[in-house]
């Protein structure tokens, strides 16, 4: 048996927080083939020395969303397991 879970990344200009252009954000959402969501969100600011490169903005604000929705994702196994074993479960990322 196959399940697909799908990972989409929202990636934006946050100009509506900092209007010269040096803050990048990211809105991960997993969502599970029955349908449960977790979300992550991640965020990158350049230096304003630094040249303007989005796509450096986006791939570190996109890895900090995905590392949140992963240590989300770890809890909500350990919760999941939790509820099995009667007790506090740890997971090791």
């Amino acid at each position: 048996m196959t399940h697909t879970w799908n990972v989409t990344i929202r990636l934006f200009d946050a100009d509506d927080i900092e209007r010269d252009g040096t803050l990048t954000a990211a809105h991960a959402v997993l969502t599970t083939s029955s349908g449960t969501s977790l979300e992550g969100h991640g965020r990158a600011r350049r230096n304003p020395d630094d040249p303007q490169v989005a796509e450096i903005g986006e791939e570190l604000a996109a890895a900090r969303a995905l590392r949140e929705l992963a240590d989300r994702l770890l809890r909500a196994t350990s919760d999941d397991i939790a509820q099995f074993e009667h007790g506090p479960v740890r997971l090791h990322p």
